[in-house]
């Protein structure tokens, strides 16, 4: 998988060697930035902008989020709690959109007093927990009802990534609707992208409009989901813009987007050190920093990071974790400056996704998380783990 991210921005500047490592570094004026794209979007277009808790969930940069954008989008009841409690805004009165492939029922009724937005993955789980819904709404409880379509229309580069594979878990298939299934929402929910600009959103849509033309007029919302790189330099805002005025001009719903990676898009390193070196037909590097541990997208997707000032030229180092995993490895780097024992470098575009997967497999520490703001070049500690963070999490 190729990512088009990993532009160093500020980070051009910043002295590694400021935090501790492994670290997390976050840029609070990017992030502010990329929020600025995002409500430039939702202004023009009449769009709802909801950030992904999914990609970054920051939550010490909740307010930050709240202020700008119109809500978030929940994957099951804590990121919903998460985004009640820290991305509410100061009047409490943000959205909270909730969708999950498969509820319990002893959660529900939480869910349904946390979301605005509760969105079901098939219409026989609505049918199956209508009594919950009934019995929250006598409770005094308001919110929608959702369901998320497979749109059977693929733009994905890679299947595990990619919604709308072939026999997918995730949504229903559009070909299967009925307007007895539609009776019971009041909107629909799709999301079939990753990393992509506009053109395929718009085929996607060209792909399923026929099939949802019969009930424009009844549905009060659609939900276009995430993976829209709408804060890299290249999207093409302008027509996603028109694009969004258009359905809801044509559908009479309103419109929503859940971009996640897009908020946090470059705004965050992964600072770590080299550990050991020695060679085994080709230079190796031990850091500590873990594709296993760190960065697990390294492995699943997998794809190759972008290092800050890494050369064009030179012997190249394979550097891994510490971990005891044989396929703990990051990749093949030429080193600013080369390979040495103590050096810090730092990886790109981390702050969304890595952070949110991080694990301890095998007692590897976790990186502490840090708070920059480029525009005054304020430095703040926002978290770190030790022993305590691992050993409360086994028994």
């Amino acid at each position: 998988m190729e990512t088009r991210a990993g532009d160093p921005g500020a980070f051009a500047h910043f002295d590694l060697n400021r935090v501790p490592s492994p670290a997390f570094v976050v840029d609070a004026a990017k992030v502010r930035a990329n929020l600025g794209v995002l409500r430039q979007i939702g202004d023009a277009s009449g769009a709802r902008v909801l950030a992904a808790l999914k990609a970054f969930s920051m939550w010490s940069l909740g307010s930050t989020v709240a202020g700008t954008l119109d809500g978030v989008c929940a994957s099951g009841l804590y990121e919903a709690r998460l985004g009640r409690e820290e991305y509410g805004g100061p009047r409490g009165d943000k959205e909270v959109a909730t969708y999950c492939a498969a509820y319990k029922a002893e959660d529900l009724p939480e869910i349904a007093r946390l979301s605005d937005h509760l969105i079901f993955n098939s219409p026989d789980q609505i049918a199956r927990f209508r009594p919950i819904l009934d019995e929250a709404r006598a409770a005094g409880e308001s919110f929608d009802i959702g369901l998320r379509i497979n749109p059977l229309h693929s733009e994905g580069e890679v299947p595990k990534y990619d919604p709308a594979a072939p026999c997918s878990r995730l949504g229903f298939p559009v070909d299967q609707l009925t307007a007895e299934h539609m009776r019971s929402v009041d909107g629909i929910h799709m999301h079939s992208l990753c990393e992509q600009d506009f053109p395929p959103l718009a085929r996607t849509w060209a792909a399923i409009e026929p099939v949802l033309r019969p009930y424009f007029g009844h549905l009060k919302w659609i939900n276009f989901g995430g993976g829209h790189h709408v804060t890299r330099a290249d999207y093409q805002i302008d027509d996603l813009i028109a694009f969004l005025k258009g359905v809801r001009e044509t559908t009479g719903a309103e419109v929503m987007i859940e971009p996640g990676e897009a908020i946090a898009l470059d705004a965050g390193i992964l600072v770590g050190e080299v550990l050991d070196l020695f060679d085994n037909g080709m230079p190796i590097g031990i850091t500590d920093i873990s594709a296993t541990c760190h960065m697990p997208d390294v492995i699943e997707a997998p794809y190759r990071p972008a290092m800050l000032g890494e050369e064009d030229d030179g012997t190249p180092t394979r550097l891994g974790g510490p971990s005891c995993l044989a396929g703990d490895v990051i990749g093949d780097y030429r080193l600013p400056g080369g390979a040495a024992i103590g050096q810090r470098f730092a990886f790109l575009d981390q702050a969304h996704y890595s952070m949110v997967k991080t694990n301890s497999f095998n007692g590897v520490p976790l990186p502490s998380i840090w708070l920059w703001d480029s525009e005054s070049d304020a430095l703040t500690l926002v978290r770190e783990f030790g022993y305590a963070d691992f050993k409360t999490r086994l028994s």
